[in-house]
């Protein structure tokens, strides 16, 4: 499908896609859009980076519209991601009044929420904990829920939200339409799906354990007291906007004083800062203010920048899984990126873990390590015997 119109959206649908220069449906949204808009409730997985949030969106914009007084929930893992769908769905119905948004997370004052809620919004955005606390404060009512879209489920179950997640649904009529979308699909979002979704179409967009087409891997193999100065030079060596993953709070925020004294335009995102600076920090990302943000995991999935052309793994993830979504903040939209990982030996076991997912029948076989700067080598994820590598899956833009 070449363009939106096949759809038959609402008109002003899809003047803001053409405004908001989407123009071409991605594969998720072609495959999802349909049964949405059909009532139909979904069960999906698909790269980070495809094109889900419009594909959930216009589902519920085109249903919202129908009725003066219906209104969906959105349910995100992170403020980050909570506050794009926000911004997207603002993007996306305009200055509707008819439409507006609250967007409940937590950082953000009390009172702020509180004066979004009582201009009767029709559709709530929000982190599972902060839309708890509304529900249990009683200044969140849910009767009229008619969607619900749990967006990375599979990380909100990661990270501890089940129980908010069935209390929520609790508060929300059993006849709505459910869409869950997810990066992978264990048996806990199987078994999670079953409780909340009726007859749901099946969806799976590509490879989710593989990074779309356009990101071109390296490793470069080096040692605890060679890490910094080999940042150095690759960060010489690249131009655009970078984001660099290390583990920690402090480590984030040491990195961040490190390079800013060694000349670089750079600024820190982690779990301590505050919504306001979270928000600043982004901000300027975005408008190219900083070239380089350092970031932990809570930037790993959701966040969108689109210029972004380089993922550095200054310290590698806990989890494998985490390396996609990690990566997946480039080559978004169908544009290169470029993905790196500094390797200690300390790192082995982390490694193998990054490689065997990348590579299964790699799995026996060992991979060594390099003592120092003046002998690492970039090697590819898949053989030593190249010095790069591009996925093989076909890209899905956007």
């Amino acid at each position: 499908m070449t363009n939106f119109k096949k759809f038959g959206l609402p008109e002003h649908v899809e003047q803001s896609l053409d405004r908001m220069k989407i123009t071409v449906p991605t594969a998720i949204q072609v495959a999802a859009i349909p049964s949405g808009l059909n009532g139909q409730d979904i069960l999906a997985s698909a790269q980070t980076g495809t094109g889900k949030t419009i594909a959930y969106m216009i589902p519920l914009v085109t249903g919202l519209m129908k009725t003066s007084d219906s209104t969906a929930v959105v349910l995100t893992p992170t403020r980050e991601l909570a506050t794009q769908v926000k911004d997207a769905w603002s993007m996306l119905t305009g200055t509707n009044p008819r439409l507006r948004a609250a967007l409940l997370i937590g950082g953000e004052s009390m009172p702020k929420q509180f004066e979004q809620l009582r201009r009767s919004p029709r559709l709530i955005v929000g982190t599972p904990g902060r839309v708890t606390d509304h529900l249990n404060r009683r200044t969140l009512k849910l009767d009229q829920t008619k969607f619900l879209v749990l967006d990375e489920t599979d990380r909100m179950l990661d990270m501890g939200f089940s129980a908010q997640i069935e209390k929520i649904a609790k508060f929300i009529p059993t006849e709505r339409q459910t869409f869950m979308f997810s990066a992978t699909l264990p048996a806990n979002i199987i078994n999670l799906a079953k409780k909340y979704l009726t007859d749901p179409k099946h969806i799976k967009i590509g490879n989710t354990e593989q990074p779309v087409a356009e990101i071109k891997q390296e490793v470069l193999k080096t040692t605890p007291t060679d890490k910094y100065s080999l940042l150095m030079k690759e960060l010489d060596k690249r131009d655009g906007s970078i984001i660099i993953f290390v583990r920690t709070k402090r480590g984030a925020k040491n990195l961040a004083i490190k390079l800013q004294r060694d000349k670089h335009s750079v600024d820190a995102i982690h779990g301590n800062l505050h919504q306001s600076k979270r928000d600043r920090v982004l901000r300027e990302f975005r408008q190219s203010k900083s070239r380089i943000l350092v970031a932990t995991d809570v930037a790993a999935r959701g966040l969108d920048v689109p210029h972004v052309k380089h993922v550095i793994n200054y310290d590698l993830p806990q989890s494998p899984d985490d390396y996609i979504h990690r990566i997946g903040r480039t080559g978004r939209a169908g544009a290169e990126g470029s993905a790196l990982c500094l390797v200690t030996p300390e790192d082995s076991q982390k490694w193998n873990r990054i490689r065997i997912m990348m590579n299964p029948n790699e799995a026996k076989k060992p991979v060594g390590y390099y003592s120092n700067s003046s002998s690492a080598k970039k090697r590819s994820f898949f053989s030593n015997k190249r010095s790069s590598h591009k996925g093989n899956y076909a890209p899905v833009a956007r």
